[in-house]
């Protein structure tokens, strides 16, 4: 259900750019992230720092969008988005020695600080490569392009690398099968 929440607005960015076009997309787009925030904060009494983050540069970007008639600003959108995260995990780790993935995960994972240093320097990796990507896409191809890989590509690439860190993971994961062997 979270994740479905996630996209959300990603969804709706997708049908209403194939109905309507990308201005209108753009302010659906919108619409749909400050009603993503308010329900979260509705149902949950807060909303996380990135959801925040996240509707603030939709905001940003999208309303520089439909102010200029330009889509050059909601192309750009993902690219910041990326790069605000990836940023935000180098800064923690590199200026304030704090790992950022264990701040946000520590309760719900037991690994070794090499493990943890690892992840924080893939996501910062995967968060840069992605912004360069979208960048890539956004100018060298259309839009109606860039707005199918910002759904199916983005989403997949995040998919094959979330699987490629769960493999990772894997090696560190206690086995929580108690039992002693075959019951009588």
């Amino acid at each position: 259900m979270k994740l479905l929440i996630d996209f959300f607005p990603i969804f709706l960015f997708f049908a209403a750019f194939k109905i309507w076009g990308i201005y209108i997309a753009t302010a659906v787009a919108i619409a749909a992230t400050v009603v993503q925030i308010g329900y979260l904060h509705y149902k949950h009494g807060k909303v996380e720092p990135m959801q925040w983050l996240s509707l603030g540069v939709i905001v940003l970007f999208g309303g520089a969008t439909l102010l200029s008639h330009s889509d050059t600003f909601i192309k750009w959108k993902p690219t910041v988005l990326y790069w605000l995260m990836g940023g935000a995990l180098l800064v923690g780790q590199l200026f304030f020695r704090k790992n950022l993935l264990k701040s946000l995960m520590g309760a719900q994972m037991d690994l070794p600080e090499s493990a943890w240093r690892t992840m924080n320097w893939s996501w910062t990796g995967f968060f840069a490569v992605m912004g360069v990507l979208n960048l890539w896409v956004a100018y060298n191809f259309d839009t109606d392009t860039w707005v199918t890989f910002k759904l199916f590509g983005g989403m997949g690439l995040m998919l094959v690398f979330v699987l490629a860190q769960a493999l990772y993971l894997s090696r560190y994961m206690k086995d929580t099968d108690d039992t002693k062997g075959p019951q009588a």
